[in-house]
């Protein structure tokens, strides 16, 4: 799992990826903080955007998610999900709405419009990449996953990024696990 600050004008990735000037590169405001999440899976890229593109059944790799009911719409661009947290966090609901769903370049961007918990204005986009065979591996793929999140009052920047940091790479290493999982069966 690697981590790179968000940033408006550099990132240690765009050189490896196109699409990370487009999707994850965000402009800042004084009071937000914002990170890159990368997870390399050991799967094919459609196997694990089936499971990234399902807005309506995020409890299917996100193990802080203990149920989620669809508010609006079917799962498409425009719905809106209210998601029931595990508990442990400090927070018990998030109500998020499906900004944008693109099955060609397997980008999906989320934005936390409600809930019960301390990310306001949370943002967050995930791109899935193919990788090309490395080392006789086949089937590997890249997940990253970017977001921008105010930070709170009495809150600093550093632990707010800590805080979103851990979720995320804990919700991607799932991902990998349960997509290697599910590959190794087929």
């Amino acid at each position: 799992m690697s981590y790179y600050p968000t940033s408006q004008n550099t990132s240690p990735l765009s050189e490896s990826h196109g699409m990370i000037d487009t999707y994850h590169i965000h402009d800042l405001l004084p009071n937000q903080c914002g990170s890159v999440l990368v997870q390399t899976v050991d799967a094919p890229l459609t196997l694990v955007w089936s499971f990234i593109r399902q807005f309506d059944n995020p409890q299917a790799y996100k193990l802080f998610v203990k149920s989620c009911s669809m508010r609006a719409g079917n799962g498409g661009v425009g719905s809106i999900r209210e998601v029931v947290i595990t508990s442990g966090l400090p927070a018990k609901t998030s109500t998020e709405r499906l900004d944008e769903l693109d099955d060609n370049m397997h980008v999906m961007h989320y934005s936390v419009i409600g809930g019960d918990h301390r990310l306001a204005n949370y943002s967050s986009t995930t791109t899935v990449h193919k990788v090309e065979e490395e080392n006789g591996k086949k089937n590997k793929t890249v997940v990253i996953q970017s977001y921008v999140v105010d930070i709170p009052a009495g809150s600093s920047k550093e632990d707010t990024c800590l805080f979103a940091n851990t979720i995320i790479g804990c919700n991607l290493k799932s991902l990998a696990k349960v997509s290697e999982k599910m590959a190794a069966t087929c």
